[in-house]
């Protein structure tokens, strides 16, 4: 025992010497804000085409590739999730279907590195492979990105079917080139449309006639320009047409009496082919957005006579049109959400008929429109879902096939019957019925195929509410092995995010329960900041109250010990994205209370808004750097500002992709070069750029899952399991 003690101390003592010796260039540049003195020590790692910024980058990620590589069973997570999928034999997602039964879909196989695109006719009908990524020949060039690492992000099928817009990426980028397929003669269309990124701003909308679609154009897609993302345009493409020739239809530079922020962006909605207007929609950071529309003949006609459809403050999302009918979801005087409907003729927004009232304990927060009926879906804690059936007047409650924390609704539209209902909960794996609103009945209906996994039989979820430092009661949920015992050994990391207004929802998460078989504990705060309580508890989490987010995770990590979960010297949090502010936060007000923090493509340095770190939309959700208030709320959740030299901080992981177009991973950078110069204990911290990624999607799956198991055998190794400790020594 003490020989091996012995061996984890030399090789801790080498991690630290050679990180010690390698630390990052530092200029510093003192800035005053609203009477603030802040002292950036690494201002200069913002500068991500400074030799001296990339190759310490480069340096750092071979150092936590070295220590990954020293891990035993470090790929455990990798060969388990492939060993899962080899079970499963195929996946399936991004479904659509269209009012003639027809069915197109993304599918990966087994063994097979990204998914391909398929379509079958009917639910019943053969399946047949429509395209391939890797046989995309890209009309650009990315630089040190490898050839053929296509991945296809998007498809949308046309009204009727004939025709499929597939959108590929390449490198995490997100940044998409559209192809254009005859379904039928299974024939590409020579034109590429580039600059566009629909998976993630405005998707792609057909025309009426299945000839032509919109979508939202980037003029500018270098991710280091100020103006990266800014100034974009809803633009109209018709099939065969140039698409170098753009048709700008909704914008600040064709529509400035509009006056639409360079930071908005403007996208088309359409809802059937039959209705009167186009719905046009400013999309930001938030989730209440100017809308305007207009006549579907004057919008083809190039005419410009948008009008002001609704503003921010009706409080209007969600919106679907029917005909004349405008439905939504309402949060204006109602925090849980009600259902509503309206017209294009009133406008009545703020006042509207009331289909469904907002509920006390349950938030409304999605519906579908069907020939029986609108159903909807209503969450408790963002945990617990339950869905009904709004016909004739009266609310019906469905009973589900099962209990679920997660569902989600899938319809053909008003006209037609047709409703699929997705169930899924922490440890139960997703399940596809058919709904018959006829004999209340559902039927398996599953795209992907039921596989049992006997080794997740003994989880258990525990569905908590824990007081927070101000008496306010968190929702938080737990899941471990049945078997093990509370004696505050058992590894355990939270998951934490809390922004813009997201939920965290219950998913069958196989890495999660791959823990929990090894002895751990999964801890999930639902945290002010998200979505969960409806719309007072997203903005109880914003600005300068997001230090509720990181004190809601906090307080579950004081509730986990004092319950004998697990121990201070067992625990570990873990985020990503805006997640990032939760856990460099929590590391930095209480190090003390974790062993090891996890940090994904975060956002960490929020006082430095303006250089492309978080875009500028997202001051919605931060706060603006040039108003007083707001700005100390921004210096509040500043991670990187607040590490303070001399103390003793938790081994960290910090992850980011070089092609992240989302969060800068100068942010990932500078927050890795202060905690090694200031921090004083002797836990390891490690940069791993991602150099062939971006956010974290659409990247092979492979690739995903080598990322995050060695997200968890760095937490199993630092957090002490015996399966995972370096330099063990053979018996």
């Amino acid at each position: 025992m003490q020989y091996k003690i012995f061996i984890v101390t030399i090789f801790s003592a080498i991690t630290l010497n050679a990180q010690s010796n390698n630390l990052a260039p530092s200029i510093s540049v003192t800035d005053h804000s609203f009477g603030i003195k802040i002292i950036d020590e690494y201002r200069n790692l913002e500068n991500l085409l400074d030799p001296k910024t990339t190759h310490w980058m480069k340096s750092q990620s071979d150092f936590a590739v070295s220590v990954f590589n020293s891990i035993p069973n470090k790929n455990y997570y990798l060969d388990k999730r492939l060993e899962f999928d080899k079970r499963e034999g195929y996946s399936i997602y991004d479904l659509k279907i269209t009012e003639n039964d027809k069915y197109f879909y993304l599918k990966r196989n087994v063994g097979e590195r990204t998914a391909k695109a398929y379509y079958r006719d009917g639910f019943g009908g053969k399946e047949i492979l429509l395209y391939d990524p890797a046989n995309f020949i890209s009309s650009k060039k990315l630089a040190g990105i490898s050839k053929n690492n296509f991945v296809i992000n998007l498809i949308s099928p046309s009204w009727d079917g004939s025709k499929v817009a597939i959108s590929l990426t390449q490198g995490g980028k997100e940044l998409s080139e559209i192809i254009i397929m005859d379904v039928d003669k299974r024939n590409i269309y020579p034109q590429t449309i580039i600059n566009t990124n629909p998976a993630s701003i405005g998707g792609i909308k057909w025309l009426d006639d299945n000839n032509g679609f919109f979508y939202t154009y980037y003029p500018v897609v270098d991710l280091q320009s100020k103006d990266f993302r800014k100034n974009t345009q809803a633009m109209l493409y018709k099939i065969g047409e140039d698409p170098k020739i753009l048709r700008d239809i909704f914008s600040g530079t064709h529509n400035p009496d509009l006056n639409i922020s360079p930071t908005e962006y403007p996208a088309i909605l359409v809802f059937n082919p039959e209705d009167q207007y186009y719905t046009g929609i400013l999309v930001d950071a938030e989730r209440f957005r100017k809308t305007f529309y207009i006549d579907k003949k004057d919008l083809l006609q190039e005419k410009k006579d948008w009008k002001l459809l609704y503003d921010k403050d009706a409080k209007a999302f969600s919106i679907r049109s029917s005909g004349n009918d405008i439905y939504f979801l309402s949060g204006y005087n109602s925090p849980n959400y009600k259902l509503c409907k309206t017209n294009f003729t009133t406008r009545n927004f703020k006042d509207p008929e009331i289909l469904v009232p907002a509920k006390k304990d349950e938030v409304i927060n999605q519906y579908t429109l069907t020939k029986d009926g609108i159903y909807y879906v209503t969450t408790k804690n963002g945990v617990e879902a339950k869905l009904y059936l709004y016909q004739n007047g009266k609310e019906i409650p469905i009973k589900l096939p099962y209990i679920s924390g997660n569902i989600e609704l899938q319809s053909k539209g008003k006209d037609h019957s047709d409703l699929w209902v997705n169930c899924s909960g922490w440890a139960n794996d997703e399940q596809r019925f058919k709904y018959d609103v006829s004999t209340n009945t559902f039927k398996q209906e599953n795209i992907t195929p039921i596989i049992e996994f006997p080794e997740f039989e003994d989880i258990i979820v525990e569905e908590v509410s824990i007081k927070s430092y101000d008496g306010t009661e968190v929702p938080l949920s737990i899941i471990y092995n049945k078997n093990i015992n509370k004696n505050g050994k058992n590894p355990l990391f939270i998951d934490c995010y809390g922004a813009f207004g997201e939920s965290s929802k219950p998913f069958f998460a196989k890495s999660y329960l791959l823990w929990a078989n090894q002895g751990g504990i999964v801890a999930i705060p639902h945290v002010r900041g998200g979505g969960e309580k409806g719309s007072q508890w997203h903005v109880d989490g914003q600005k300068d109250k997001k230090p509720n987010t990181w004190k809601d995770l906090i307080a579950s990590a004081e509730y986990l010990v004092d319950k004998k979960f697990t121990s201070p010297e067992k625990m570990a949090i873990w985020g990503a994205s805006a997640g990032g502010i939760a856990i460099g936060r929590a590391m930095t007000e209480r190090p003390e209370l974790f062993k090891a923090a996890v940090i994904e493509s975060g956002v960490l340095n929020t006082t430095r808004f303006e250089n492309n770190g978080i875009q500028a939309t997202s001051s919605k959700e931060y706060g603006n750097p040039n108003d007083s208030i707001e700005f100390k709320g921004l210096l509040a959740m500043d991670s990187y500002q607040h590490i303070k030299k001399g103390k003793k901080y938790p081994a960290t992981l910090i992850c980011a992709g070089v092609n992240d177009p989302r969060v800068s991973p100068w942010q990932s950078t500078k927050f890795a070069a202060k905690l090694l110069a200031d921090n004083v204990s002797k836990n390891p911290i490690l940069l791993n750029i991602d150099y062939e990624g971006g956010h974290g999607a659409d990247i092979p799956v492979a690739q995903r899952y080598a990322n995050l198991s060695n997200i968890f055998a760095f937490m199993l190794w630092q957090l002490g399991h015996p399966n995972y400790q370096p330099n063990k020594p053979k018996k």
